[in-house]
């Protein structure tokens, strides 16, 4: 039975790796990740399950831009005309990380975790996330109040639970 949102965002990071983990076995399904700000906190979550290599193979931790380019094939128009903190480039991150992959799901992450680092249109806070596969994407915007561990924290969060509503949808 699908999980409001509402409780989904109150569970720890351990019952949602659990509950993505269930969801992958019951369907079949890997999962990756692509993860700039978060440097590898959703693999981390997703992994700290036992049996988790069942569904998760692959991430990817593709801090700076060349990263981005060589792992996961982001053109580099798109960061050039974007920046790495952008729905574009995001989209294109798990489109990237799936085809690279073979992930059937997968999520990617790029954001302003701080303290420094921010502008006038990307504040400190702001974090694009894309959820999807090889064929497509689609991303959101989120502006997270608080520190760098709270930034971080709340985007592996969303990160988990945008990947479980996904599943649960297709379930």
């Amino acid at each position: 039975m699908p999980h409001s949102a509402a409780h989904l965002a109150n569970l720890d990071l351990t019952t949602l790796a659990e509950r993505l983990g269930r969801l992958c076995r019951q369907q079949g399904a890997m999962v990756t990740a692509a993860e700039s700000c978060t440097g590898g906190g959703v693999a981390s979550a997703i992994t700290a399950v036992a049996g988790s290599s069942d569904y998760f193979e692959t991430g990817y931790v593709t801090y700076s831009n060349a990263a981005k380019r060589r792992l996961l094939g982001v053109p580099e128009a798109l960061l050039e005309a974007h920046g790495a903190v952008s729905r574009e480039v995001v989209e294109a991150m798990v489109t990237g990380a799936c085809r690279d992959s073979g992930a059937s799901l997968g999520v990617a992450i790029s954001g302003v975790a701080g303290p420094g680092g921010g502008s006038d249109d990307k504040p400190v806070g702001t974090v694009w996330l894309a959820w999807g596969s090889a064929e497509g994407a689609e991303s959101e915007r989120f502006h997270y109040p608080g520190d760098r561990r709270a930034v971080r924290e709340r985007a592996v969060r969303e990160a988990l639970v945008g990947l479980i509503r996904r599943l649960e949808a297709n379930g």
